[in-house]
């Protein structure tokens, strides 16, 4: 992928996903389908997921050739209670963080690909593919909420 494009996707993501966490109570408590995350849920959900893919590429460029571990993402919707947690704890998180990724997309994209490290289930991973993990990520999940809120 290309850094523009790349940086272009977070920062389109970043505003999209920080409106999201302005909804009324009523669409939070939507879902795109039976049985699934509320958007209220998924926005917790991204919000942790960044911390993490953040963590992880400030590893891989600290000290590359590490295992990051992979995380649980049920048990941290349940241990963390993302039903009863206010949102507005997360929207400062998940706006700082994506702040302090894009920086270090701008920084180290172009030469991202020489850090590796090894995910504890996915194996041998780059810098680079986290750093474009962070925009797939955010989109696919804003694709599920614009999905919620239709109904």
């Amino acid at each position: 992928m290309d850094k523009q494009k790349l940086l272009d996707q977070l920062n389109a993501t970043h505003i999209q996903t920080m409106k999201y966490f302005e909804l009324p109570k009523g669409d939070q408590i939507k879902t795109y389908q039976e049985g699934k995350w509320t958007v209220k849920e998924l926005l917790h959900h991204i919000a942790d997921a960044e911390t993490v893919l953040y963590d992880r590429i400030k590893r891989g460029i600290s000290k590359p050739n590490q295992v990051v571990w992979a995380f649980d993402q049920d048990a941290w919707h349940k241990g963390l209670s993302y039903t009863s947690m206010p949102l507005e704890i997360n929207k400062s998180i998940f706006d700082s963080i994506r702040k302090a990724i894009i920086r270090l997309v701008e920084i180290h994209y172009d030469h991202a690909e020489q850090f590796e490290y090894v995910h504890s289930r996915s194996g041998l991973r780059t810098v680079k593919d986290e750093m474009e993990k962070v925009a797939k990520h955010n989109q696919g999940h804003l694709e599920q909420i614009t999905r919620s809120l239709q109904k």
